[in-house]
């Protein structure tokens, strides 16, 4: 999906040669991922000739708001607050992690 997102729409022979590279999988695989994608609606595929051109279907913050209410959802019972608590313990909040988090507290409180 970043792939697609990044550089718009793409051949599979496109797909496989950048997720070859930075990612070091192979096309069979690339390939495989690319159908279930298209089977979740995830992207779209158009016929050019004798090959299919891929574009996203949804954006990477549709995807990103359904990865985390899922994540949410499965692991922490929808609330946030034992997310962050978890986190907290099992990885350093730096400074800056806080100060937004404080922040963001801060605005939801206003509110």
């Amino acid at each position: 999906m970043a792939a697609l997102w990044r550089a718009g729409p793409m051949t599979a022979d496109a797909v496989v040669a950048e997720l070859a590279h930075a990612q070091q999988w192979r096309e069979p695989t690339i390939k495989t991922l690319l159908n279930r994608l298209l089977k979740k609606g995830a992207i779209h595929a158009r016929k050019d000739g004798r090959r299919y051109v891929y574009t996203p279907a949804i954006t990477r913050e549709q995807w990103v708001s359904h990865e985390s209410e899922g994540l949410l959802d499965r692991l922490f019972g929808g609330r946030i607050a034992p997310l962050v608590a978890h986190f907290s313990k099992h990885r350093k909040l730096s400074r800056k992690d806080i100060a937004d988090l404080k922040r963001l507290i801060a605005e939801l409180d206003d509110d």
